[in-house]
């Protein structure tokens, strides 16, 4: 039975040191604290003559045959008294009978985390305490040195978060079946750390990005190597995605990671999509060019396939009118003049192409191509600006 039953509220003190904050998980939405946690109240039935006014001090196996409060974590999920090498409780009886009742205990709790800025979020966390069976007709529980009851330690440090503040407060909690209890507030602020975020999320998605901007300098004939760049920057991307969703909760509003891995995804799907418009709009251009050029125009194109086996690469008809010693009169006199000059021209190619690739390239360059160089990365640059401008 409490002390003063059937009168006014007991008042229990409260104060609490902060050991450790062990854990913080985004994927169970809680946090694990050790702490020290200490009740004050006044039992006179506890009262004793002492000379000296020195108090008596017990541990946890006075605590069973006394009445002391009986105050709870809510929102919390699992919690321990630490047993090693005996169970960590206190208790300190004063002459006038003042009791102090101190536990070290670790506690994981809730904490409701908003994401829809991860990682450039800030957590409010807070762990709540209160009385389980007596409402505040018997018990009021109060912080016994108002913001200075609250004391953490200097070394605590979390890898992913930096703790801005921690703060005490109180209030009331209504249940409709048993009425008004006293409570408390244990408040901390966590800011995250985003570098480990830039370097596994956000720069891979940048290179990505800038990756498959290269592919517009490449060669509009040049399918494998395009087409083969476009996939891998697409799936290396998919992968980015993949990997940062499995380390969150499954959570229905979109994240500040989402937004920019999604639309660097959509830069880098984008310029899959262009080279596929090239290469359509050049196929179209080409059939429209051997139906004017007729048979001569036939025999040319047959000469620059083999001379995309030559050099890897195959140029437009333009291209190799400038670089090619067959004409089209010297094309008219036959198969076997052809075949009879092939190893000079190839030769004569060779050295050509070698000191005139670039001008090669910008040559047979595609108008498509060339307004991806400035539109993609222009609007790239744009995008980061306002992101990091909304989200910083």
């Amino acid at each position: 039975m409490r002390p003063g039953f059937g009168g006014s509220a007991i008042p229990v003190g409260i104060d609490v040191q902060i050991e450790s904050i062990d854990s913080i998980s985004e994927v169970d939405m809680d946090f694990t604290m050790t702490l020290y946690l200490r009740h004050y109240w006044k039992d006179e039935r506890l009262s004793f003559q002492s000379t000296n006014n020195r108090s008596m001090t017990f541990d946890g196996r006075l605590i069973k045959k006394i009445w002391v409060p009986d105050v709870f974590f809510v929102h919390s999920k699992r919690s321990f008294i630490h047993d090693t090498t005996m169970e960590n409780i206190m208790l300190r009886v004063y002459p006038d009978g003042n009791v102090l009742f101190s536990l070290r205990i670790t506690v994981s709790a809730m904490c409701f985390m908003d994401f829809s800025r991860f990682p450039l979020d800030t957590q409010n966390c807070s762990l709540e305490l209160e009385s389980y069976a007596y409402n505040e007709d018997d018990l009021m529980l109060y912080w016994k040195k108002g913001n200075e009851s609250l004391k953490t330690d200097e070394h605590i440090s979390l890898s992913q978060f930096f703790i801005e503040e921690f703060s005490a407060s109180s209030g009331l909690a209504l249940y409709s079946s048993t009425g008004w209890y006293n409570r408390l507030f244990i408040n901390f602020i966590l800011r995250r750390h985003i570098f480990f975020f830039l370097l596994q999320s956000y720069f891979p998605a940048m290179l990505m990005v800038m990756l498959s901007w290269v592919s517009f300098w490449i060669d509009r004939r040049a399918v494998p190597a395009r087409v083969s760049l476009g996939i891998t920057t697409v799936l290396t991307m998919s992968t980015i995605i993949t990997g940062v969703s499995a380390s969150m909760p499954q959570v229905s509003y979109i994240k500040a990671v989402d937004v920019y891995l999604w639309i660097s995804f959509l830069f880098v799907f984008l310029s899959v999509i262009e080279y596929a418009a090239v290469n359509y709009l050049t196929t179209v251009e080409e059939r429209k060019q051997l139906k004017r050029r007729g048979k001569s125009s036939m025999t040319l194109n047959l000469e620059a396939v083999q001379a995309m086996a030559f050099d890897g690469c195959y140029h437009d008809s333009d291209a190799d009118l400038n670089y090619s010693v067959h004409s089209e009169e010297s094309s008219s006199r036959g198969r076997a003049a052809s075949v009879a000059t092939l190893d000079a021209a190839r030769v004569k190619r060779k050295r050509s192409i070698k000191g005139n690739v670039g001008r090669i390239i910008l040559e047979n360059n595609h108008a498509i191509d060339t307004y991806s160089r400035i539109i993609f990365p222009s609007v790239y640059i744009l995008f980061n600006f306002f992101y990091w401008g909304m989200y910083l």
